[in-house]
C-alpha cells in the first residue's frame, strides 16, 4: 500500500496524509485522527530506506507575529493560513530542510527570535507579513537577511517578497459582476484593515470607475475579517434598506459566508435576490449553500515561489538580487452569483 492509497481511502490529499503522519500543522485534529485510523486499519508502514545514513537537515523558520484581531495563537487553524502552511510543509519535502513554525509577539519579535535561534538555528526565515508594516519588516530583515516575506509587499524595500496580486483579484471580481449585468453593487470591508484588503478594494473600485459606477455609503458594510459572524448592526442596516444591492463583494471568504448567513436569516435569497462574491477560495467556500463564487488565491504557487527564493539565498546564489513576486489570482464560479434580472 502506498501513500496515495491512504489519501484515496481518507478522501484527502497526499500532502495531508504526509502532514498527519509526521505530526506537522496544516490539517485539523479531526482530519489527522481520521487519517491515522485508516493507517492503523490498513497496517500501512511508510517506506523508509533504513540502510542509508540520513544527514541531519538544516531548518527553515516560518514566523508569524501575533496581533489581537488577525494573527492570534490559533491562526494556524484559520483556513487560509492552514492551507498555506500545508503547502509549505508539503513542498519543503523536496528540499534539504525541515520547517520550524514560530509565533512571536510583534513588539518583542527580535528578542524572541534571537532566543529561538540560539536553541535551534535556522538557515533562513519565511516571515508572514500579513499584519506587518514596512518599518517592522526592515528591522527584521536587517538582522536576518536570508529572508522571504509572505502575503504583503512594500515596493520601497529591497527584499524578497511573495504576495498575492490583490489588485488583480479585486479588479476581476468587479469585472465578473459587471458581466453579470449588476449595477447596484455593495461592498464588505474587513476589520481590521490590512494592506491586502486595501489593494483588493483599489482593484475593485478601479474596474467600477471604468464602468462609471460608484457604491453609495449605505451599500458599504464592515465585518470582522477572521471569523464567521452574524452582526446585528449589519442585519438591521440590511432590513432598513429600501433598495438592496443586487450583488455584494466581500474582501475575503469569511465575510462572504457571514453575509450569506445574514441574508438567509432575513429570508433574502442568494443569489436570486443578492449575489455574493468572496476572495481566497478557502475550503469552507465549498461547504456553504449556495457554494461561494470567489477569487482563487494560488497558495501552492506561493509556497513554491517562496521556497525557491529562500533556497537560492541560503545557497548564496542571489545574495545581491531580490525579487518582488506577485502571484496572480483567478475566478472560481460557483452558485452564489447569478446574472441580474429585473
Amino acid at each position: 500500500m502506498k501513500l496515495e492509497d491512504i489519501a484515496r481511502l481518507a478522501n484527502v490529499s497526499k500532502s495531508a496524509v504526509s502532514l498527519a503522519l509526521n505530526g506537522k500543522p496544516g490539517v485539523s485534529e479531526e482530519t489527522r485522527l481520521h487519517i491515522l485510523k485508516i493507517v492503523e486499519e490498513n497496517n500501512y508502514v511508510p517506506l523508509r530506506n533504513t540502510n542509508k545514513r540520513t544527514k541531519k537537515k538544516s531548518a527553515i523558520r516560518f514566523i508569524a507575529c501575533k496581533s489581537p484581531d488577525l494573527i492570534t495563537d490559533q491562526y494556524q487553524n484559520l483556513p487560509f493560513f492552514s492551507e498555506l502552511l500545508s503547502y509549505l510543509s508539503a513542498e519543503i519535502a523536496g528540499y534539504p530542510y525541515d520547517l520550524i513554525i514560530s509565533t512571536f509577539d510583534a513588539e518583542t519579535i527580535l528578542e524572541e527570535l534571537a532566543e529561538a535561534e540560539k536553541e535551534q538555528p535556522s538557515a533562513g526565515i519565511i516571515l508572514l507579513g500579513t499584519n506587518l508594516g514596512a518599518e517592522e519588516i526592515c528591522r527584521i530583515q536587517q538582522e536576518y537577511p536570508k529572508i522571504v516575506i509572505l502575503d504583503t509587499r512594500y515596493p520601497q524595500i529591497p527584499a524578497n517578497f511573495v504576495s498575492i496580486n490583490n489588485f488583480l483579484g479585486g479588479y476581476t471580481a468587479a469585472d465578473h459582476l459587471l458581466k453579470l449585468s449588476h449595477k447596484k453593487i455593495g461592498y464588505v470591508m474587513g476589520l481590521p484593515r490590512i494592506k491586502n484588503f486595501e489593494e483588493r478594494k483599489n482593484g475593485f473600485y478601479a474596474r467600477l470607475n471604468e464602468a462609471h459606477l460608484s457604491i453609495p455609503d449605505v451599500h458599504i458594510f464592515h465585518l470582522p475579517a477572521m471569523q464567521i459572524k452574524e452582526e446585528p448592526a449589519i442585519k438591521d442596516a440590511l432590513t432598513q434598506l429600501t433598495d438592496l444591492p443586487s450583488a455584494i463583494f466581500c474582501e475575503n471568504d469569511y465575510m462572504a459566508i457571514s453575509m450569506i448567513k445574514m441574508l438567509q436569516s432575513l429570508s433574502i435569497k442568494v443569489p436570486e435576490q443578492v449575489s455574493i462574491l468572496g476572495f481566497d477560495n478557502i475550503n469552507e467556500s465549498k461547504v456553504i449553500t449556495p457554494e461561494l463564487t470567489t477569487v482563487h488565491v494560488k497558495k501552492r504557487d506561493i509556497a513554491e515561489q517562496t521556497l525557491a527564493l529562500l533556497s537560492k539565498q541560503i545557497k548564496g546564489e542571489s545574495m545581491f538580487e531580490t525579487r518582488h513576486i506577485q502571484v496572480n489570482t483567478s475566478l472560481i464560479e460557483r452558485g452564489s452569483c447569478a446574472p441580474f434580472c429585473e
